[in-house]
């Protein structure tokens, strides 16, 4: 019989933790015989999965002996990289309470690092999101400061965000294609935002959620944290193979379905109308909900720009599809605008949802969004020439020095997706690096740890010169065969 007046484990600072899975910690560690010495080869992959937070903070790290058998080694070696963390400080010991994940002083997780603008002047290729030009912004704040002086006698708080900016973003719903009202909006702190708040109402720990693979990484993090399980589908070079999309929502029936259909992040696919209109008849007759991606769709450039992804459902049956947006690759990423659009219900709950979080959004912001979308939804009109210009600019410089890699251009976005032919991305980011440029393997973008290590996402954002020196560097990296310094070995920093 258990012993009920037992007291919880905890990790020695008071808290009461979960203990992690042997299967689980070994399902996302490579092979100990992959590399010698293995104890040092694990202890990495751990810290790094501590960093990265898919190893969560706190938690209680596995009996060696459970370890040792689930990864196929001798329980010495397990001991020796439990030694080794504890030394580096990435775990710490209490007797009777086994070994708890935590983080060296001065550490903080690469979730909050990547976000962060680099300390050195390297070249970050790792964020695809344009800037603002600043006359066009100083401009808009003139405009709206008599506008904030109004609203100074108000409290201020909108949890659906401001009136006249979801009227706004209604109408350009409707002026795309797809009748909409403002009470069918709710305006967020983003698109990650609009996402994290939907996956916390129409799903729990277990349920299971369609993604694309590869797909972006910021929105497969928030789905590890809420504990749901993935189920992916590819997207190659050429797009997606609806056949296998349709076959996944019918057999696994998914709670939510996220989609990436506007020139996709990472691979810059457009999606047919034809395969948008079946992949709604396959979610409603799953009765699934479609949680569509628009965050880049209003950055075409050589196709016109697509409607939105609900107006080619039959009449009444976009009942389940929630629309995510943003101005963030558009427009600018600091101004931390985003929506979503879905049933009038649904923006009720989603709204009382938002309340617990951040009440709703600062005043100064929605109506700087609102006087930039009213320049006709575009800021600088020139954007799209700039940017074929860019990716015309990137695409030579890489066929200059890298004639072996192979790419598509995409027909709008923001980077390329691009094939180096073996897997050597994570290596040469790191080689990067020493040479001054920031930029991240095709792995982060994966749903399974392991894939797309023969995959490098490059933006087009920065300008033509920086480009240029950019894959210069980029060159001299990959020909560089040392190992990269101890200075700037890191962990994998966010990408956007």
């Amino acid at each position: 019989m258990a012993d009920t007046n037992r007291p919880p484990l905890t990790d020695g600072a008071g808290r009461t933790g979960r203990t992690l899975g042997s299967g689980q910690l070994a399902a996302m560690l490579p092979d100990p015989a992959e590399a010698r010495p293995a104890y040092r080869h694990l202890a990495q992959a751990i810290s790094t999965l501590i960093l990265d937070g898919r190893v969560a903070l706190h938690v209680r790290l596995p009996a060696e002996r459970e370890l040792a058998a689930a990864l196929g080694t001798s329980r010495t070696t397990i001991t020796a990289v439990y030694d080794l963390l504890r030394e580096s400080g990435y775990a710490h010991s209490r007797q009777g309470s086994g070994t708890w994940t935590t983080l060296p002083e001065g550490r903080a997780p690469s979730g909050i690092t990547r976000l962060l603008a680099p300390e050195d002047t390297a070249i970050d290729l790792a964020r695809a999101a344009p800037g603002l030009p600043e006359q066009t912004l100083l401009d808009a704040l003139a405009h709206v400061t008599p506008q904030v002086a109004g609203h100074a006698h108000t409290p201020g708080y909108h949890p659906y965000g401001l009136p006249e900016l979801r009227a706004a973003i209604a109408e350009r719903f409707t002026r795309r294609g797809l009748a909409t009202v403002p009470e069918q909006i709710l305006v967020t702190s983003g698109a990650q935002h609009a996402l994290t708040l939907v996956i916390g109402l129409l799903s729990g720990p277990g349920d299971r959620v369609m993604t694309e693979n590869p797909s972006y990484p910021n929105a497969l993090e928030a789905m590890r944290r809420a504990r749901v399980r993935n189920v992916s589908v590819p997207v190659t070079d050429t797009g997606w193979d609806i056949e296998i999309v349709e076959s996944t929502l019918r057999q696994a029936v998914p709670q939510l379905a996220y989609l990436i259909p506007d020139f996709h992040n990472p691979t810059g696919c457009l999606m047919p109308e034809g395969e948008r209109a079946r992949v709604l008849r396959a979610a409603a007759r799953a009765g699934s909900w479609l949680v569509i991606d628009e965050t880049l769709a209003g950055l075409a450039l050589d196709v016109p720009a697509p409607p939105p992804f609900a107006s080619h459902a039959a009449p009444g049956g976009s009942g389940q599809v929630i629309t995510i947006g943003s101005m963030s690759k558009t427009h600018w990423a600091g101004l931390r605008i985003g929506w979503l659009r879905a049933p009038a219900r649904l923006v009720t709950e989603l709204a009382g949802q938002r309340v617990a979080t951040d009440i709703g959004g600062p005043v100064l912001d929605q109506l700087l969004a609102l006087e930039l979308l009213a320049m006709g939804g575009d800021p600088v009109p020139s954007r799209p020439e700039q940017l074929r210009g860019q990716r015309a600019v990137l695409a030579e410089a890489l066929a200059e020095h890298f004639p072996q890699w192979t790419w598509r251009l995409p027909p709008g976005g923001l980077s390329l997706w691009v094939d180096l032919g073996e897997p050597v991305a994570s290596t040469l980011a790191e080689r990067a690096l020493d040479h001054g440029v920031r930029i991240e393997s095709g792995a982060f973008f994966a749903t399974d740890p392991g894939i797309f290590e023969h995959r490098l996402r490059i933006p087009y954002t920065t300008p033509p010169e920086t480009l240029r020196e950019a894959v210069h560097r980029m060159a001299a990296a990959f020909a560089d065969g040392r190992s990269p310094s101890k200075a700037t070995r890191r962990p994998p920093h966010w990408v956007a």
